[in-house]
């Protein structure tokens, strides 16, 4: 069988392996000329996704309420992650009660996830909510703060300063619900609880008709 009639009767198989040979040594070739990837010389923290400045950002739970609410003059989208860098935030944590004022609080940096559902506050952190009722103003110092503001729950293992009113409550380490004003500390506890002070005794009625006169001399009932 001569060479030209063995390739004739097997045209397709034959077509098949050149093509092969020729997908490769195509590559090959483009391997061997093109230019080596460029390293990128850039050192340092992750690229910005965007800057903001001057802005406010509000959060809401699945129910559609208010969860979370923050300003702050510069944020920062980092591309790696999607997470936020917020300096200097001022923030309000809304009450899902009524009646009860929301807490209002600033803190030196913030962090929030891509998800929204967890805030680290750094550096100090201070915290205050107005009176209401018979709760006197509270106020909170504390530092690097972890946060939960959908569901209301702060957590830390700086010290912690809380005042209300005249009482005081100092310890370290520190987990708090806001939604049910439930507070424990871990550490070194120490507390001020002055009495409350006693509700006036009613002013006495003035004397109307009827009413027992005083006497008309002495040894008389009136």
């Amino acid at each position: 069988m001569s060479l030209r009639t063995y390739l004739r009767d097997r045209s397709l198989p034959v077509a098949t392996v050149v093509m092969a040979i020729a997908t490769g040594a195509a590559y090959m070739l483009q391997q061997w000329i093109a230019p080596s990837p460029k390293v990128s010389d850039f050192v340092g923290p992750p690229r910005s996704g965007y800057i903001l400045t001057n802005f406010k950002l509000w959060s809401y739970d699945v129910d559609g309420l208010p969860s979370f609410q923050m300003v702050a003059p510069h944020l920062e989208r980092r591309e790696n992650d999607d997470s936020l860098y917020i300096n200097t935030p001022d923030f309000t944590m809304p009450s899902n009660d009524p009646g009860v004022p929301p807490w209002l609080g600033k803190s030196l940096y913030a962090w929030v996830d891509k998800s929204g559902t967890l805030l680290k506050l750094q550096g100090p952190v201070y915290m205050h909510r107005a009176a209401f009722a018979d709760t006197p103003m509270t106020e909170m110092h504390t530092t690097d703060v972890t946060a939960w503001p959908k569901d209301n729950l702060m957590v830390t293992d700086a010290p912690a300063h809380m005042k209300q009113g005249p009482r005081t409550l100092n310890g370290v380490g520190m987990r708090a619900n806001l939604n049910t004003n439930h507070l424990e500390l871990f550490d070194e506890v120490t507390g001020s609880f002055p009495p409350r002070p006693k509700k006036s005794q009613a002013a006495p009625r003035p004397a109307g008709p009827g009413a027992a006169r005083p006497a008309a001399g002495a040894g008389q009932a009136g």
